[in-house]
């Protein structure tokens, strides 16, 4: 079986769910292709994220040409520092680029802001702080950006989506200190139990991807198990995080249903009742 082989379409759900985060710009296949494999599983409708200003005004072209498909526009956390400081050798996917100051990173946060005031656009988001891969000068330039992200979310009444790799307390005290938008969405959940209960006293949504499948993913289960079933979301992420048994090969908003499948036997409810809920909790997130 070869890893970049499209895994097979699963068992369709019977109930309609919602991907609360995918990129679809960074498939193989074509928007129209995504989608119809998507409704064929009886995955309906999916929410296009941007991670910087190109990825983002493709995403809000794409929902308004796709009714299934609502679009969140952002800076990803790893795009500020690069914006900032520059980026000498860049990555498979972006180039290398000269660094621009905080005057670029306002120049592309102005451009966030006329998207996130479009009606498609139903979010602000993926935004956040990623330790992973940023050293201390990066992070400055991260926190700045998200500041700046949860004042555009609340101004245009859009939700916030949260990328947090590795900055858990850091998150948490920029919401807090800054006041989160109404509807804030953890994307890609990946905190634990005790963190899920702070989470779930605020009010955010918790949205989990395909990694809760995974063997040593057990924290996250833990989590999912206390997460209060009216703030719970699903998503692909994909291309990546392609849940278990396919972690490796390409993703796409078609196997959601493996990913809920997994998370209702943690939760200890049936699919139907799962997905119901899941469908409505993003709809209410994204007010779409």
């Amino acid at each position: 079986m070869s890893r970049t082989e499209a895994p097979p379409l699963p068992e369709p759900l019977r109930v309609p769910v919602a991907d609360s985060h995918t990129h679809l710009d960074m498939q193989d296949a074509t928007v129209e292709e995504a989608l119809a494999r998507a409704a064929a599983v009886n995955v309906t409708t999916v929410v296009q994220v941007g991670c910087d200003v190109a990825g983002s005004r493709w995403a809000a072209e794409t929902a308004a040409a796709h009714p299934a498909v609502h679009a969140s526009v952002a800076l990803h956390p790893n795009e500020a520092p690069r914006i900032v400081h520059g980026d000498p050798y860049g990555t498979a996917r972006q180039g290398a680029r000269e660094p621009g100051g905080k005057a670029a990173l306002e120049e592309a946060l102005a451009e966030i802001d006329a998207l996130a005031a479009l009606d498609h656009v139903r979010g602000v988001g993926e935004t956040g702080l990623d330790f992973f891969r940023t050293g201390p000068e990066g992070i400055a330039a991260q926190e700045e950006s998200f500041r700046a992200h949860i004042e555009i979310a609340k101004r245009h009444g859009k939700a916030l989506v949260i990328h947090d790799r590795d900055a858990h307390a850091d998150v948490l005290r920029v919401l807090l200190d800054a006041g989160a938008p109404e509807r804030t969405v953890f994307h890609c959940y990946s905190g634990d139990a005790e963190m899920a209960e702070v989470c779930a006293r605020a009010g955010y949504f918790m949205s989990f991807a395909g990694n809760v499948t995974f063997k040593n993913a057990q924290p996250l289960r833990d989590a999912l198990a206390v997460a209060p079933m009216e703030l719970v979301l699903v998503e692909t992420d994909a291309p990546f995080l392609t849940p278990a048994p396919y972690r490796g090969r390409p993703n796409a908003p078609y196997l959601i249903p493996v990913t809920l499948r997994a998370m209702a036997e943690v939760k200890g409810v049936d699919e139907d009742t799962l997905a119901t809920a899941i469908y409505d909790n993003t709809a209410r997130a994204f007010d779409f």
